[in-house]
């Protein structure tokens, strides 16, 4: 997934997901996208794609802290789980590759398990 891949992404998902309120573009280059799509003013979901260097971001946020969240370094992935936010889960489940449709649909599920909207 490139960045002009990603955009489009983004934006078929706000169309399709009734509860992102809306998406914020807060850096985008030929090569470089970061944008939060909010839930609410204290809940998103931040986004970050570098080409260059092969690195996605996805992440869930509530009142400043992680909640959950997967990342690629360099064609490699790991999750942050709900439980663990801080720690890296490298196990088999862990290092799947996710599309932004499939991590958000974790995102439902980790929001439904800890009752925010």
């Amino acid at each position: 997934m490139n960045v002009a891949d990603l955009l489009t992404s983004l934006r078929q998902q706000v169309r399709r997901r009734a509860y992102i309120r809306r998406l914020d573009l807060l850096e985008q280059t030929a090569s470089l996208l970061k944008a939060r799509l909010y839930i609410a003013p204290e809940l998103f979901i931040q986004v970050y794609r570098n080409d260059r260097f092969d690195t996605i971001n996805l992440v869930l946020i509530h009142n400043g802290q992680r909640l959950y969240g997967r990342d690629q370094l360099g064609g490699k992935w790991h999750r942050h789980n709900q439980t663990a936010p801080d720690r890296h889960d490298t196990s088999p489940d862990g290092q799947q590759p996710v599309t932004l449709s499939e991590f958000l649909d974790e995102v439902e599920m980790v929001l439904a398990a800890m009752g925010l909207p």
